[in-house]
């Protein structure tokens, strides 16, 4: 195995490492907050509307959005570090 072959494997490694990271916030917060900790989540309130419908309704996919552009930039410094950026 070549040291480029290498270079690349770790590569691959760090940004699945990433995706398991952002894919499990995304997944705490559509699920866990939308659905199994609703009960607890609607004893708060935000603007008239229970906490727990908030994020089923419209929390889950601001986050979505934000993890979108954490991911980006993550990527970018992820493909400066191993030179594989566009330049």
């Amino acid at each position: 195995m070549t040291d480029q072959d290498q270079k690349m494997q770790a590569y691959w490694r760090e940004n699945i490492r990433y995706l398991t990271i952002l894919l499990s916030i995304w997944f705490l917060v559509s699920y866990g907050c939308g659905i199994l900790f609703a009960d607890v989540l609607n004893q708060i309130q935000i603007g008239g509307f229970k906490l727990g419908f908030w994020f089923a309704q419209q929390g889950a996919i601001y986050v979505f959005v934000v993890l979108i552009f954490v991911y980006v930039s993550l990527m970018n410094r992820l493909d400066k570090k191993y030179d594989v950026d566009e330049k």
